[in-house]
């Protein structure tokens, strides 16, 4: 999904239900190729062209963005001076900064102002694509979790036991399939990427892979879906993971 804000171009219109985003850059052709790639791996790209534009859709209150990616230097300004905005208003953003400027000192400043990676021009798509996955996983392993709600909208935790129930149901769980569901009701909404699932469930399990956390989010969500059998309650974000979808209650 490609989307600019500034010079109208749109390919392939639809809701923002990928994880988006935003291109902070003044070149069109430069943006026009890196929303591209960006969309092939399964995330969606708000573009704009100017600083302003860019500070207002990311500070925005309740902002859906999860990353940045930042053009240094702009008609209105600079990225390194946003990228400062940014790790102060939004610390665990990640921020990727993207320019011409090949010079060391640069390059440092721009990291000294808490910009998570710089990229120079020019540069491979395919290897941007992969640094902002990197950065996208190590923020999902390295987050804060929130406490443990006792209750959800829908759920509700069996403070004694850890027992889960929706809708009043209480839900056959085996202890992985618990362990993913609690996870997930830490933070609603947020990403868990295959890694971090992997790691806080299974911990140092050797025998344990990517595909063992898909088997089981797959029998949650069957689970899940006999109480809810209209709603899908976990989302997949290709390529980054799983988030739990806010339920809202039954009627």
């Amino acid at each position: 999904m490609l989307i600019s804000l500034s010079n109208g171009w749109v390919d392939n219109p639809q809701p923002m239900t990928l994880p988006t985003l935003l291109l902070l850059e003044d070149d069109p052709a430069i943006a026009r190729t890196v929303a591209y790639a960006l969309g092939r791996e399964g995330f969606g790209v708000e573009h704009v062209l100017l600083v302003r534009e860019a500070r207002a859709r990311l500070l925005a209150p309740g902002s859906a963005l999860v990353a940045a990616i930042l053009d240094v230097g702009l008609p209105d300004g600079s990225g390194l001076d946003l990228c400062r905005e940014l790790r102060q208003a939004r610390p665990a953003l990640p921020l990727v900064l993207l320019t011409a400027r090949d010079e060391e000192m640069d390059r440092v400043l721009g990291l000294e102002l808490g910009a998570d990676d710089y990229i120079t021009k020019p540069f491979s798509p395919r290897e941007l694509c992969a640094r902002v996955r990197a950065l996208l996983r190590r923020a999902a392993v390295s987050a804060p979790v929130a406490v443990t709600p006792s209750v959800v909208t829908g759920f509700e935790v069996d403070p004694q036991d850890g027992r889960l129930r929706l809708d009043g149901v209480w839900l056959t769980l085996t202890r992985r399939e618990q362990g993913l569901l609690t996870l997930l009701l830490r933070a609603p909404g947020r990403i868990w990427a295959r890694e971090a699932l992997l790691d806080a469930v299974w911990g140092q399990d050797a025998d344990s892979l990517d595909r063992t956390v898909d088997t089981h989010i797959k029998t949650l969500r069957a689970k899940l879906r006999e109480v809810r059998p209209h709603q899908e309650l976990i989302v997949t974000h290709r390529g980054l993971g799983y988030a739990l979808v806010v339920p809202e209650p039954r009627p």
